[in-house]
């Protein structure tokens, strides 16, 4: 089977709103159980902040501690959310908290490989989200767009899914220049990069910068990466049949899907 990493954002869970939003969790649920005969699902997921703001009344401009506070309280009723949801399909789940750190260590690679292969050789998706409470670069700079692109190489992904709230890589910001054009197609990533601004949505703390940070990462252990729109239900599956349009940033040695 083809292995795919599925990184859903903050913004994609809360659908524009203030909270995690379970339709979405639900549509998300019934991708990984209409694909999963030809594809292996490794989830990537972000939503702990916002999680815990639905039960814990802080505001927005809270500091880091703060954050990494809310980022502990929310992980447990976002895991519960997935673990609800994903059982209605039939769907096994299990949580991985990672680190940048662990990326970088040997031994530490070697037991994430095993572990994800594990879990996935017993039918369980493994549903992966950045340690908050032992490092921040998830809640400064990247909603987990690195992590997950670090995953994908890690594993030996065929394909790394950016979900997001906009249709992908735009030659300006679309909300802003009705006549922007969406670029379907991505080799020379990094001048990209350094011409695209650094803005974030209003949940999430990853951008379109970011994102394409983590696809040059994926681009050069050899990850296909696709950046696309997280708002249809059926997301997953047009782009993979081919019915949505969407960025793809090309790997210098991509798998073939």
């Amino acid at each position: 089977m083809k292995r795919v990493i599925l990184k859903v954002g903050t913004s994609t869970l809360t659908q524009g709103s203030s909270k995690i939003m379970l339709g979405k969790l639900e549509s998300i649920a019934a991708e990984i159980l209409h694909l999963r005969d030809s594809y292996e699902i490794i989830l990537v997921s972000s939503g702990a902040i916002a999680a815990a703001r639905q039960y814990v009344a802080l505001h927005q401009g809270v500091d880091i501690p703060a954050k990494q506070a809310l980022a502990a309280i929310g992980q447990v009723h976002l895991m519960r959310l997935y673990q609800e949801v994903f059982a209605d399909y039939g769907l096994r789940t299990s949580q991985c908290l990672l680190s940048y750190m662990d990326f970088h260590q040997e031994q530490s690679q070697g037991n994430i490989r095993s572990t994800i292969e594990t879990l996935l050789q017993f039918g369980y998706t493994p549903i992966i989200n950045e340690n908050d409470t032992v490092a921040t670069d998830e809640i400064q700079f990247g909603d987990n767009d690195k992590l997950a692109a670090l995953t994908a190489v890690l594993v030996e992904a065929d394909l790394l899914i950016l979900a997001t709230d906009t249709d992908g890589l735009f030659t300006s910001d679309p909300k802003l220049n009705p006549d922007a054009e969406i670029v379907t197609e991505v080799t020379a990533v990094e001048s990209w990069i350094l011409r695209t601004e650094d803005t974030k949505s209003t949940q999430g703390s990853g951008g379109m910068k970011s994102k394409l940070q983590a696809a040059h990462i994926a681009q050069q252990g050899g990850v296909e990466t696709w950046i696309l729109s997280g708002r249809s239900s059926q997301f997953v599956s047009e782009a993979l049949a081919g019915r949505s349009v969407f960025t793809k940033v090309i790997a210098n040695e991509s798998k073939k899907l």
